[in-house]
């Protein structure tokens, strides 16, 4: 039953392989998501992200808006990713080189997102980015892009061959 996954199992079985897929990677990605808002918070002290955005309902809509559509792009990098036959029950749920992956890919986009934000902001001195911070529609704003940014950062480490 825990053998190697490949053409003799069941569609069921292969379905319920995918289903735990679906179910372990989204709650990785979600906390990785909420980590990364917490790291942008540390990044950038002088806009209160997660404080903004729970002060106005439009800018929580926009903050769920934007993880709805991280998860949507994690479920679906996860659904159209391939899984290699023969491998091991475990590795078929979860590549240890995808999750790796993945972890790298946090941390680059996290620190290369705030980099490239922090060198546009000097670029554009006449567009003070710091204004963000004075209304949470623009924070919830700021946090939907980020959140669809690191959506397709993982989506794309979902999706590619290895």
């Amino acid at each position: 039953m825990f053998a190697d996954l490949g053409p003799t199992h069941s569609l069921s079985w292969i379905m319920a392989v995918w289903t735990l897929r679906i179910i372990i990677l989204s709650l990785i990605c979600t906390f990785l998501s909420w980590l990364g808002i917490r790291v942008l918070d540390a990044l950038t002290p002088n806009i209160h992200e997660r404080e903004e955005i729970g002060k106005n309902p439009i800018s929580t809509g926009l903050f769920v808006s934007g993880f709805l559509i991280l998860l949507g792009l994690v479920i679906h990098g996860v659904l159209t990713s391939k899984i290699a036959m023969g491998q091991s029950f475990l590795g078929s749920i979860i590549s240890m080189r995808r999750l790796s992956l993945i972890g790298v890919s946090f941390f680059v986009s996290i620190f290369l997102g705030v980099g490239l934000f922090n060198l546009f902001d000097r670029l554009t001195p006449r567009i003070q980015f710091i204004n963000v911070r004075e209304n949470p529609e623009a924070t919830g704003v700021y946090v939907f892009g980020y959140l669809i940014f690191f959506g397709l950062v993982i989506h794309s480490v979902l999706t590619m061959s290895l």
